[in-house]
């Protein structure tokens, strides 16, 4: 018997005594089935020990124990062969069989090299913040890992991109039931993408959609609306809008609601464009006056405290006054609807769709050809939908229900209370 083949049934049979020989048995068996879906929650080194085991073993239990032949099948030494480990092609060593027409393949080898799910674990591989074009430098043990060459990846992430994003831009929006809609603008390659981030009545998060533009401005914005109606998004006067302060965004919604239009101002986003404004000796002073103020939890408590921060900051800079008058009633919607605790943190700031651009920052760092000149701009472009609609699938993913989601309902009632009492008086006036 040859060193390697002895090293390589050692290996076997130490798995055996690691955890129990029933127990490898169940493994063995459990892996042949499932081909590599087992082997993707080994590591590489272990994985390819364990392959080669199950291989083994497979081999044994067509043909007999060692030098012990069944029937006509016999071993015929090993020779170097590939499976799939996760998402890598690895070297390992094969144990071969034959009879009198030649070669026979093992079953589990066969399912082992399966690819079917290839495309979808590189792009997983590439979402995680890995360029396609050194792909071999950065997967784990890069010296066992062959046959993914820069353009098969570049090939198989354009199909899978691709797929996501005719999916993304196509899905029905019709199941939804939204409570409120976060709107905010990300920038990719010099390109703007207004995008729309939903909260839905039962507290879910989904990414309702996205619309290209060369800035971010109120007609873009509309598209993006009415391609929200268009896949069966319902937008009544009863959702809460949450906004960074964007004119064009602004602008569109006010076109489009009204004086129905519940708008809340993102706290945070004002406070920097305050503190711009001031002098640094002022800004520790006024930005604790302003979270102050926004600390009560009655509308009319709130609304006098940014009244007289509003005069305090006119002493000191009139332009720092001017930028919180401008906001000021849209910066106290939720305190007008009486939205207070969880619900009210996750409603008050943009941070919830500033998250999800955090994420697509993260995972397209590494991501090429975002050049115009690469091919022109229509490529660039096509690249920029795709990669945006495949980080959101992605992101989509870790959404959870928001905090404070139970009191959803409450505030829904209170707004179409509100909303009925301002019909009457428009009657009463009227009549």
């Amino acid at each position: 018997m040859k060193s390697t083949t002895r090293k390589r049934k050692e290996s076997a049979n130490n798995f055996k005594h690691l955890i129990g020989e029933s127990e490898f048995s169940q493994r063995v068996a459990q892996t042949i089935s499932w081909g590599k879906r087992s082997i993707d929650s080994m590591n590489q080194e272990l994985g390819r020990m364990l392959v080669e085991s199950i291989l083994l073993m497979d081999r044994e239990n067509i043909c007999g124990p060692d030098y012990a032949p069944s029937g006509d099948i016999y071993k015929w030494a090993h020779q170097g062969g590939s499976v799939y480990i996760g998402d890598q092609k690895v070297k390992i060593s094969k144990p071969r069989l034959r009879n009198q027409f030649g070669e026979i393949e093992l079953p589990s080898y066969l399912k082992l090299k399966e690819r079917g799910q290839f495309s979808e674990e590189i792009l997983t591989k590439m979402m995680s913040g890995l360029s396609a074009r050194r792909y071999q430098e950065t997967v784990q043990d890069a010296a066992h890992a062959f046959g993914v060459s820069p353009s098969s990846t570049s090939r198989l992430f354009i199909e899978a991109t691709s797929k996501q994003l005719k999916e993304f831009l196509g899905r029905s929006l019709a199941d939804i039931d939204p409570f409120a809609i976060l709107i905010d603008t990300v920038h990719r390659g010099g390109i703007a993408f207004i995008t729309a981030l939903g909260i839905s009545t039962k507290g879910s998060k989904k990414v309702l959609g996205f619309w290209e533009g060369a800035t971010e401005n109120s007609d873009i914005c509309s598209e993006l609306l009415n391609d929200l109606e268009n896949r069966g998004l319902r937008l009544t006067k009863k959702v809460i809008f949450v906004t960074d302060g964007g004119k064009g965004i602004i602008k569109s919604l006010r076109d489009k609601f009204g004086k129905h239009l519940l708008h809340q101002r993102c706290t945070i986003h004002k406070d920097r464009n305050i503190q711009k404004h001031l002098a640094k000796k002022y800004r520790k002073h006024f930005h604790f006056q302003f979270k102050k103020a926004l600390g009560h939890n009655k509308y009319e408590d709130a609304l006098k405290a940014l009244n007289e921060l509003e005069e305090e900051l006119n002493s000191v800079n009139s332009s720092a006054a001017a930028s919180l008058r401008e906001a000021l009633p849209e910066l106290l919607t939720l305190h007008k609807l009486k939205v207070t605790g969880d619900l009210y943190k996750n409603l008050h700031t943009s941070n919830g769709i500033e998250n999800l651009f955090s994420s697509v920052r993260h995972r397209e760092h590494n991501l090429k050809n975002y050049n115009p000149s690469y091919r022109g701009k229509i490529r660039k472009r096509n690249l920029s939908q795709r990669w945006l609609a495949a980080v959101f699938i992605k992101a989509e993913e870790n959404f959870r229900t928001i905090k404070g989601y139970k009191e959803i309902s409450d505030v829904i009632k209170r707004i179409e209370r509100i909303q009925t009492e301002i019909i009457d008086i428009k009657r009463k006036t009227a009549a």
